[in-house]
């Protein structure tokens, strides 16, 4: 078991996190937790570690909302899913998987580093695949980045296309059937 491995195990069992920020089980909205910090790499492997391959044709994508869509309500689903990728949590290492990482008005982040823990980076790091946000009125874009098990974006990065919502005040929209709800 690599050391940083351990020290994730040992964080979440004593409450410390040991440095990894994980979004909330599904249904629970998305609250942001302290900005991830990446855990110091091994002192045998001085520098960062190579970001794990991926699939050419690995992808992921917004499924609700669509490009364009006007939302009536600030409180709304976004569902996510993926295409020749699969979806583990976050600390888990494991050939052509990843987690959820929603980009809100912020342009793609350096894809050699750990992917930023804020308000405009969401983590969904227990392998979630929607969520719940809150958004004020407005015009904003939203993005996907998967993160492998320390949070890096894969080589090549497996990420949506940026979208464009409007938000509008008002009673959360039903959602179109065939679609989640």
């Amino acid at each position: 078991m690599s050391i940083t491995r351990r020290l994730l195990l040992l964080g979440t069992t004593v409450g410390v996190g040991a440095g990894r920020a994980m979004a909330q089980p599904q249904g629970q909205g998305h609250a942001h937790g302290a900005p991830a910090t990446p855990a110091a790499p091994p002192a045998a492997q001085p520098g960062p570690r190579p970001r794990l391959p991926a699939p050419r044709d690995a992808y992921v994508y917004i499924g609700w909302p669509q490009d364009g869509q006007v939302i009536s309500g600030t409180r709304f689903k976004v569902w996510f899913g993926t295409r020749n990728f699969g979806v583990a949590p976050a600390g888990v290492i494991k050939a052509n998987t990843g987690h959820h990482h929603i980009i809100i008005d912020a342009p793609l982040p350096p894809l050699d580093q750990p992917i930023p823990n804020d308000r405009n980076h969401l983590h969904f790091g227990l392998g979630q695949t929607e969520t719940m946000l809150d958004l004020s009125p407005g015009t904003h874009t939203l993005q996907l980045l998967m993160g492998d098990a320390d949070h890096v974006p894969h080589d090549p990065p497996v990420m949506s296309k940026r979208i464009t919502v409007t938000v509008r005040p008002g009673k959360p929209q039903a959602v179109a059937a065939g679609q989640a709800q």
